[in-house]
């Protein structure tokens, strides 16, 4: 989500971050999402980097936290007067467990072998590398629509 700020009405809900300055981490990995729940009364969401996390509020008084970029944000929770009701800080992560990195000099693949190992594009991988495996994604993806239609 391109946005920065979400206004939303949510219904009551229990806080997942402390209230009133106090800090909590959530951990999320890259390309994976994490269920939250929001503050009582929350009616803003902001992330501080939405390149590292996006979040998708629903109107159960939860949010959808996805995992974009390596690094560490910050997600505040407002009520409707702007008060701050909790701020948590965003750890996101690889799943470094599953994935096979191949390192050939300056040069990184990555693979994913569950049980097989297939190209699994990471960032940080070798240019070369990302492009031919997107694109080859990108081919696949296509044939696929196109079969689909007929």
């Amino acid at each position: 989500m391109a946005a920065i700020a979400l206004s939303v009405a949510l219904c009551g809900a229990a806080a997942a971050a402390p209230r009133h300055g106090k800090s909590e981490s959530v951990m999320v990995l890259v390309d994976h999402a994490k269920v939250v729940r929001l503050p009582e009364k929350a009616q803003t969401v902001v992330v501080g980097n939405p390149a590292i996390a996006d979040v998708a509020v629903q109107r159960n008084g939860v949010m959808i936290v996805t995992g974009k970029s390596f690094g560490v944000t910050n997600l505040i929770a407002l009520d409707a007067n702007g008060t701050l009701l909790a701020e948590s800080m965003v750890r996101v992560g690889a799943a470094s467990d599953e994935v096979l990195t191949v390192q050939r000099g300056m040069d990184r693949e990555s693979y994913a072998c569950t049980p097989n190992c297939e190209p699994s594009i990471q960032m940080g991988d070798a240019p070369g590398f990302f492009e031919r495996t997107t694109g080859q994604v990108a081919a696949r993806n296509a044939l696929a629509a196109g079969g689909a239609r007929n």
